[in-house]
């Protein structure tokens, strides 16, 4: 990937405490990956980002290794699995090309983070790469965004107002810009901080978030090595339709 891209992909993840305290209450994804997961082999969460999943997991007694780009994600996600008193191993590592001392009946990546692997290219190293960390007949779950093609215009604007972690007032504005030859939405974010009614910072970030068709999943999936067990429309196990809002996928390594 890019190097400026990937760079420019971080931004979102600059401030691991925000972030938590934007996503930290939710899982809605962890029910199906406990149906999946098991106590023989340890269990690879990637993108694991501050330990969303892979704390309360270790916490059920599953041996967990958590995988991410972001060491400043990393370190948080090491602190609250020291305050929450259970042991994991958390590893730095770039996703396409894992180099894990482990193999896993199970590997999970939620959150979207599909969307980070912008090329074909990269999404076939992706597959290549957890195959390589799972056991024949291994499970790998992850799910992305459905592309609504009426959601996709060429360009968005919009805003919402939320509070941060100081319980100060953010108001966003958001512009995307979806190129319908890459499959990519370039998504750019002004944000004014305002305590007690006074502007007190002002900052910029982006992303860009590829998104991919369900038979294109179909056809990526099977050319990697994996069969798909189940794709849903979203983590309650409803069935994928036209306006679904995700597709999650539950693949299985394929055995000869």
């Amino acid at each position: 990937m890019n190097q400026n891209i990937l760079e420019k992909n971080l931004e979102k993840y600059a401030d691991p405490e925000m972030y938590d305290h934007l996503y930290d209450t939710y899982q809605k994804d962890l029910g199906i990956i406990l149906k999946w997961a098991d106590q023989k082999h340890p269990i690879l969460e990637l993108a694991c980002g501050t330990g969303r999943l892979t704390i309360p997991m270790a916490q059920r007694g599953f041996q967990m290794v958590g995988v991410d780009l972001h060491e400043g994600m990393l370190a948080r996600a090491r602190r609250k699995a020291e305050q929450a008193e259970v042991t994991i191993e958390f590893m730095q590592q770039d996703c396409t090309n894992l180099n894990l001392p482990v193999r896993s009946s199970l590997a999970f990546m939620t959150g979207n983070s599909f969307q980070h692997f912008l090329t074909n290219e990269a999404q076939d190293a992706l597959f290549h790469s957890v195959r390589e960390h799972l056991v024949d007949g291994g499970i790998f779950i992850f799910d992305t965004r459905n592309p609504v093609l009426k959601e996709l215009s060429a360009i968005d604007e919009y805003e919402e107002t939320y509070l941060d972690k100081n319980g100060d007032q953010v108001m966003e504005s958001h512009r995307d810009v979806y190129d319908h030859l890459t499959q990519i939405l370039n998504c750019q974010t002004h944000r004014r901080i305002y305590q007690d009614d006074s502007l007190i910072a002002e900052e910029e970030d982006g992303i860009s978030l590829r998104y991919s068709f369900p038979k294109e999943m179909e056809r990526l999936v099977a050319a990697n090595g994996f069969e798909i067990v189940h794709v849903y429309g979203d983590w309650d196990e409803n069935e994928l339709n036209a306006k679904s809002v995700s597709m999650v996928y539950v693949c299985r390594v394929q055995t000869a």
